[in-house]
Formats: structure tokens, sequence, C-alpha cells
């Protein structure tokens, strides 16, 4: 997830790029850049980090830009990976927010046609795609370059001899920001409040020319119009795209971020590079809080599928016992990259003779310098402390491993990729029906006290909605194995302590009922998660969250959307302070 931004108008063009891409940061901070047409020639800066004093920058004295601020995917944080890109000519200049997952093919195919890179990134296949297809016609060359690129994108291209911007969308954000006698094209809204409240939301297959005293909208190669519309936003709910909380934004996130990770390793068949699996005999997983219950997930799931034993271990435990490595892969998940005990307990594996791979999402992080083997997730930057979309992202990829490395059947294993690309769908039924949630959540938020229970993939499911809840609504919430209750935890049980139960349609549901009962006959509120298709479950609980049926293996994703949103809503309810709680940090870089 990147932000761009291209404009045209009366106005100094770097200075209202530069200022309109600080707005776009919480898109993306690995780097930064602005081409600007003064004359027939393109100026272009390019820096990496964040923007810093907006004034510190003078890119030139032209009316028309573009710009973008990154949020890497294909090449580490560079000036040289800095958009924007251009062709061979430096005529051609283009910003790029999105996936082009067939760019190694193209890029290939461009060079032995004697095109030159300058770059690492997917984004430059496109500036030589429409290189080769200009004849004076910028319109014509964006539109016939996209028939070639499959992925996801907003883009705009710019050309030293034209006074126009050409921008396109598929499946990324992209607005028209209409002013007096100038316009600004966006990731998002936030870029363009400064300037203007009229705005065009481009939609899917859009092809936008812009000019000084203009624009047009085409699509399927016919002229269209779409309706302007007038932001009520401030510049502050703009940035969380009208969501109340950026954590409430992330979450809705998640169908884009499942389709962007998938996209990444899944075409007709898993492209995951396997070879960091040859010779071994074992998987030890490494990580710490949410990233430690996607471990226990990614265990559930490769053992079911492989047949090779996998440990789970607390990061910062592995460092003081440092377990027999032997021919052991060793994975760790960490969503920055610069989580300090993970970073230490690879180096640690390391040192004892394991191969480590690492499940990350920021490229060129630490953890992907130490790491032999890296598998990205496409989660974009998360803004709230808790992490929801990121965590879904880390699912994704682990159901891709397991179903990669697995021996089953072929037909199995392509119905369940089937199913998998079903998945954002299934998402956003959730989002779209959480009436329920809300519901529950402003019973939840009258306590002090919640467990949680699962068995089977339904125990980290269990734990992370435990943790979810805890973090964010600072209600002291424990998750169990359902079947753990009577050892202990039963003496907490009574009308204080609501239980919330992860019900599983598979081998473990009957005994989870059982257990259910248990809990009820100890006077506990209980809310079950379940199947939407489930009547027996309402028998024994008081609530029930449904939520679409799926194959039970993919239940950790349908429960632990849920399970986000009702501590979200719990939180709200206490009136917390949700995006940053108290105590604690996005990323924990120290021990």
């Amino acid at each position: 997830m990147c932000g761009i931004v291209g404009y045209i108008g009366f106005r100094k063009a770097d200075s209202v790029i530069i200022s309109s891409l600080k707005r776009l940061e919480y898109r993306g901070y690995d780097s930064w850049g602005v081409a600007v047409k003064e004359e027939n020639e393109l100026k272009l800066i390019k820096k990496v980090g964040a923007i810093g004093d907006v004034e510190a920058y003078d890119v030139g004295n032209g009316r028309i830009g573009i710009g973008h601020t990154r949020w890497a995917t294909h090449g580490k944080p560079s000036e040289r990976n800095a958009h924007p890109h251009t062709d061979c000519s430096g005529k051609i200049a283009i910003v790029h927010n999105g996936i082009i997952s067939n760019f190694q093919t193209l890029r290939e195919e461009l060079e032995s046609r004697g095109h030159v890179f300058k770059s690492e990134t997917d984004t430059e296949v496109i500036a030589h795609l429409i290189e080769e297809n200009y004849n004076g016609d910028l319109l014509n060359a964006v539109m016939k370059a996209l028939e070639k690129v499959r992925g996801s994108y907003a883009i705009v291209a710019l050309h030293a001899e034209k006074e126009e911007l050409v921008a396109a969308r598929y499946k990324s954000p992209l607005v028209l920001g209409v002013g007096d006698e100038e316009y600004i094209v966006a990731s998002d809204v936030p870029a363009i409040l400064d300037y203007t409240k009229r705005v065009v939301y481009l939609e899917d297959g859009d092809v936008l020319r812009v000019y000084d005293s203009g624009y047009e909208i085409f699509h399927d190669g016919k002229a269209i119009d779409r309706k302007i519309e007038i932001i009520p936003w401030s510049i502050e709910d703009a940035e969380k795209g009208g969501y109340e909380h950026f954590m409430l934004k992330e979450i809705h996130e998640t169908p884009k971020v499942i389709e962007d990770t998938l996209s990444e390793y899944l075409d007709d068949e898993i492209t995951i590079d396997a070879s960091f699996a040859f010779g071994i005999s074992e998987i030890v997983f490494v990580a710490c809080g949410t990233s430690y219950h996607a471990c226990l997930i990614g265990k559930y799931l490769i053992e079911k599928f492989v047949d090779i034993p996998v440990k789970v271990e607390y990061a910062s435990e592995f460092i003081y016992h440092q377990p027999p490595t032997g021919r052991t892969l060793v994975i760790s998940i960490t969503q920055s990259g610069e989580t300090a005990d993970t970073l230490e307990a690879m180096r640690i594996a390391k040192k004892k003779g394991a191969k480590v791979l690492t499940i990350t999402n920021v490229l060129g992080s630490t953890a992907t310098r130490i790491a032999d083997f890296v598998l990205y997730t496409r989660a974009g930057p998360e803004i709230s402390v808790a992490a929801t979309k990121s965590f879904i992202a880390q699912l994704i990829v682990l159901y891709l491993i397991a179903l990669k490395l697995s021996h089953i059947p072929r037909t199995e294993k392509m119905e369940l990729l089937k199913e998998i690309k079903l998945l954002p769908e299934v998402v956003k039924r959730i989002l779209d029906d959480k009436e329920e949630i809300e519901r529950v959540s402003k019973l939840l938020a009258k306590y002090e006290n919640l467990m949680y229970i699962g068995r089977g993939i339904g125990y980290p499911i269990a734990l992370e909605g435990a943790l979810k809840m805890k973090e964010i609504s600072y209600i002291h919430a424990e998750g169990y194995p359902a079947g753990e209750l009577k050892h202990g935890p039963f003496a907490l049980l009574g009308e204080k302590t609501p239980v919330v139960a992860s019900l599983v349609r598979d081998h473990t549901y009957e005994i989870m009922l059982n257990n259910i009962k248990e809990v009820k006959a100890r006077d506990s509120i209980v809310v079950a998660v379940a199947d939407e298709d489930d009547e027996e479950v309402s028998k024994y609980v008081d609530f029930v969250i449904r939520v679409p049926k799926t194959n039970p293996i993919f239940s950790a994703i349908t429960h632990s959307v849920a399970l986000q949103l009702l501590a979200y809503y719990t939180a709200k309810e206490r009136g917390c302070e949700i995006d940053k709680p108290r105590n604690l940090a996005k990323s924990v870089t120290v021990e």
C-alpha cells in the first residue's frame, strides 16, 4: 500500500505534491519521490525515509507533476527503487500503488527487446510498456500498456512533452479532486482536502485524462461520467477513510489484504519457492504476541497437511533455552521485521546451523537481512497498535506454505485453493453484518474478566481473541483449551465471568458442545462464534456470533475477524484509546 499524487493547475506543483504526500504517509513511508514537468523536461527528486520538512525541497517551477510515498513490496527501500519510475528515454514517468503479479515475465520480455531497467520494482515495467506504445498519444499508450498487466494498480503517468496527466485504477484506490482551475489525483482523500472538497471516486477499469481545463474518464474505451461528491470530513477523519479509528479501518482492509497476499503467491498453482523445506526433519516457529498465535495456527496446518513435527516457541524463551536444531527449519514471524526477541532467536538459530525463513510485512527490515529465505505478507502499513489485517495476512501465507508442502490428493488441494480465493468475499460478509457483534460488545463491556475457549485450531483463535480484548479494552481476558478448564480455571467461572467459545465445525465440535454445557452449569454467560447454519449451538449458549460457513480449517480467518470486531466495539463501548492502548508500542525493538 503506497500513496500517489498527481497535480495539474496554477500552483507550483512540487509544493502541492509534497504537502499532499505528507497527508498520505500513513500509507507508506519507506521512501518518496516527485517528478515535475518543466518546459519539455522532467525534473525528479527521490529520497529514502519520511518526507520531513515540506519546505526544504524544490523540484522546479512546473505546474504539472506526480509524486509517491512508498510502502515497499518489490525492491528494498532505496533511492533507486523509489518512485517515480521512468522509461528509457526519461520522458515518461509513472507512480504506482499496487502489485503487478506478472512483472517478472514482462520485465524479461522488455529486456529482450532492449529496454534497460534501473530499479528492482514491479512498477518500472509499466513505464517501459507505455514507452513501447507511445506515438504521441499518452492516453492510448497507457491503455495499451495496461492490457498486458496482471495484478492491482492505481497509476498516474506523465510525459515531458504533454500538458496532461493520465491515471487508471484496478483494485487499488484512486480519487480525483476537482478544484477551481486545478486538479489533484490521489490514492486517498486526505491528499486533496487542503485544496478542494469536491471529489470523483474512480472505479475499477477507469482511465482518467486530466488537462488544465478539464478531465475525461473512460471505461472499456468509452467516455463516461462519474458523479462529483462533496467530502464532509476533516483531514484527520479522512486519513482514517471516514472510520472512527485506524483499527476499524484496518480490519475493513482485510479483504484487500487477502487478495494482495494471494496474488503474490497464488496463480493457478501456489508459486512459493519451497526450497527452504529441502532436507528438514522438523520445523520450529519463533515469534511474539499476535505473531506467536499465527505460529500456533501454522503448527496445526503443517502437521495436518505435511505430516512433519512442528514446535512453537516464544522468541523471548527460545533465546534462553536454545533447543537443539539439527535438520531444522526455523520460521520466524514478525510484522515489523524488527521485533528484538525474534531477531535474536533468528541469529541464534543460524549460529546453530538451522535454516531460517522469515514471514514479515516490511521489505528490507532486519529480519529479511538475517533470514536465509523470506516470504512477505502484503498488509501495507498498520497504524493501530493492535495487529489485525497483518495477522490475517500471516495466516494466508501459512495456509499457502502448508498446502505447498502437503501430500494430500491434488483434487483436495485444488478444492482448498478454490475456497481460499473466496475468503475476501467471505470476510466482507462478516464486516457487513456486525449487528450481533455490536450487541454482544455492549454486554461484555460491563465485565472485568473474560475467558476464551477453543479446541484444535479453535484454541489459538481463542488466544488471539483474548489478546485483542485485553490490549484495547483493558478487560482481563484469558484463552484456554476448552478441555483445560476443569484443571483449574473452572474456579473462576460464574455470573461475573462470561466465556467466549470458538466453535469450529470439525472433529472437535461435539466435545466443544459438552465443554460449553459444563461452562453453563457454572452460571457463566456464554458467547459462541459459530457457522451461520449451526442451529444446535443456540440450545446451549446465550449469544451466537455467526460467521459464513467455510471449510473448518479456514475458521481461523472467519473467527479471528469476528473476534477483532468484538474487541473493537467492546473497547469503544468502554471509551478506551483504541489505536494507542496504554503501555504498548507497535513494534517492540527492545528485549
